[in-house]
């Protein structure tokens, strides 16, 4: 194979998810010739940004507002630092990053998105909710804002300007074109090469071959990387586990499509970028296997509301406040603690009806879709939603009995079931039963209960009425095996706030951006060690934004 004639551009995307496509849409809009290049067919054109399910974190939104939500720029800085937890010199950059971000956020992001046509349900979430201390993590009120057409919502607007400019000639799309170094010249990033692979139609999200064709080379005045994180790549996955969440999990499902596979970071650390926080990440305990996959180990998150009981694989209840919702990454320590890969939700057919809602796209097709009279039977009507009451139907780690012993033995068929303490699991739901029975309990999930129900978004489409869950009526009793869902990585290339990617003595390397995941959002890690949700998509979004018109000042 001989190399292909090189291109030259004015500016060179490696990604095209959303802060690619942000990043893109900038740098063309401030007059650049731009060329994005990705290793998928055009049929992945948004990345992960388009399989999620669109949540925005706002500050004092009119959304807040409307639904009795008091919140300032002060109570989110306070819930951000307390989550975030910066501990090392090298969350120098990510705490300027944070609070640039928390500006963005309680600023112009909201008329921003507006501006483009984006719109937002009306009710609120509140998501991992803490439990701790005013300083400790969580978020203090609900922040978590849906897009009105979810994750293909908030992608299409800056799908459009990158196409209209495309059509124009001022953008250039290059599927199938996988990066394998970056070029340099007098000490600058100067472009890239790597390997045509050969045309794929795989569907959105489907793994694709790497058959390689040819070759390529991109000489542009300014390169941004968004290649996204590792949640694809489970080895990497284990190989970056942090002690202090115990061992990597033997048997993980698979959050992000496989092209999530953490390739381009060496290519950036070999063209002198430092990477720092590659121990942060950001996994769920919620997962549930795809009974209808799309990509390899394909896996689902529940995002439940708060009344199902959380027992570990033994059966033993756990511990305050890791209640559904209230702490990811203090769940998914614990449950390492185990010894175990998995846990379960015991609840009612009540709770599901209400509480139950699987994160993504394709799993919300009223919101996905618009669709206010599916929306309204969805959301308030009779019943589990469609999309959950398939997993109900057909999905492997679900057991729906009509008594509790039933229930209990078709715990135990599933793999890993042998571990259950069956007695454990009866003790345990009796006495949760018993603690119903008044208005005051000393029970703290159940007081949570209580007091989510006081917040009307809560009571509208979240929150069950507190009930026994044994109580026949409310039955039949369901029970979900539940395993770890790799997602994001909190870390990445350490940038300045214009994007720049740093070297290890904290001089810029010139010519070389980075934003969204591969930057860790911002800075090499704007989470710290936890995420307040609705922070990723934004986070590509601000990120993205930045890293473009950057670009385009520099060149």
């Amino acid at each position: 194979m001989s190399p292909a004639t090189p291109i030259a551009t004015d500016v060179l995307v490696i990604g095209w998810g959303l802060s690619g496509l942000v990043a893109a849409s900038e740098a063309a809009a401030a007059g650049k010739k731009v060329v994005i290049v990705d290793q998928e067919p055009r049929s992945n054109l948004g990345g992960q940004a388009w399989w999620s399910f669109g949540g925005l974190f706002f500050v004092d939104s009119p959304e807040q507002r409307r639904m009795g939500v008091k919140d300032s720029l002060d109570l989110a800085r306070q819930d951000w630092f307390g989550n975030a937890a910066f501990d090392r010199e090298e969350d120098a950059w990510p705490r300027r990053w944070a609070e640039a971000y928390l500006q963005f956020a309680a600023g112009e992001k909201r008329s921003w998105l507006r501006e483009k046509g984006v719109g937002f349900f009306p009710v609120v979430g509140w998501a991992e909710r803490g439990g701790y201390g005013a300083m400790g993590p969580g978020n203090s009120v609900p922040r978590f804002h849906i897009t009105w057409g979810t994750g293909p919502g908030i992608v299409a607007p800056f799908q459009a300007t990158v196409e209209a400019a495309e059509a124009t000639g001022r953008v250039t799309i290059l599927p199938r074109h996988r990066v394998t170094a970056l070029v340099a010249a007098d000490g600058a990033v100067t472009g890239a090469s790597g390997d045509v692979l050969a045309p794929s139609g795989a569907v959105r999200g489907a793994a694709s071959s790497r058959e390689v064709v040819g070759s390529f080379e991109i000489t542009a005045g300014a390169t941004i990387v968004t290649s996204g994180g590792i949640g694809g790549n489970h080895d990497l996955v284990r190989a970056m586990w942090p002690s202090r969440l115990g061992t990597a999990p033997a048997t993980m499902v698979t959050g992000v499509p496989a092209y999530v596979d953490g390739s381009m970071l060496p290519v950036v650390e070999s063209a002198g970028a430092r990477l720092i926080n590659g121990d942060r990440m950001w996994h769920y305990v919620e997962g549930i296997q795809n009974w209808n996959p799309v990509w390899p180990d394909h896996g689902i998150r529940i995002l439940p509301g708060p009344s199902s009981l959380w027992l570990d694989a033994t059966g033993s209840r756990l511990p305050v406040p890791l209640y559904p919702g209230f702490d990811t990454l203090g769940t998914l320590a614990h449950l390492r603690a185990t010894g175990h890969d998995h846990s379960w939700f015991v609840l009612s057919h009540k709770i599901v009806e209400k509480e139950f809602t699987l994160s993504g796209s394709e799993q919300n097709p009223d919101l996905t879709g618009k669709d206010v009279p599916l929306l309204v039977k969805s959301r308030l009507g009779k019943g589990a939603a469609g999309p959950v009451q398939a997993f109900l139907d057909h999905g492997a780690d679900f057991v729906v009995r009509e008594n509790l012993d039933d229930l209990i033995a078709g715990m135990k068929a599933l793999p890993g079931g042998e571990v259950l303490d069956g007695e454990r699991v009866r003790l345990e739901l009796e006495a949760r039963d018993r603690e119903i029975d008044n208005d005051f309990t000393k029970d703290a999930q159940i007081a949570m209960l209580r007091s989510a129900r006081s917040y009307r978004g809560d009571r509208l489409v979240r929150t069950a009425p507190p009930h026994r869950i044994l109580d026949p009526a409310a039955g039949p009793l369901i029970a979900v095996k539940l395993h770890v869902l790799t997602r994001k990585s909190l870390g990445g290339i350490e940038t300045d706030l214009s994007a720049r990617a740093l070297a290890a003595g904290g001089e810029p390397v010139r010519g070389l951006y980075a934003a969204g995941e591969a930057s860790g959002f911002g800075g090499g890690g704007v989470h710290g060690y936890r995420a307040l949700e609705g922070t990723f998509v934004g986070g590509c979004l601000f990120s993205g934004r930045i890293a473009g018109r950057a670009a385009a000042a520099a060149v």
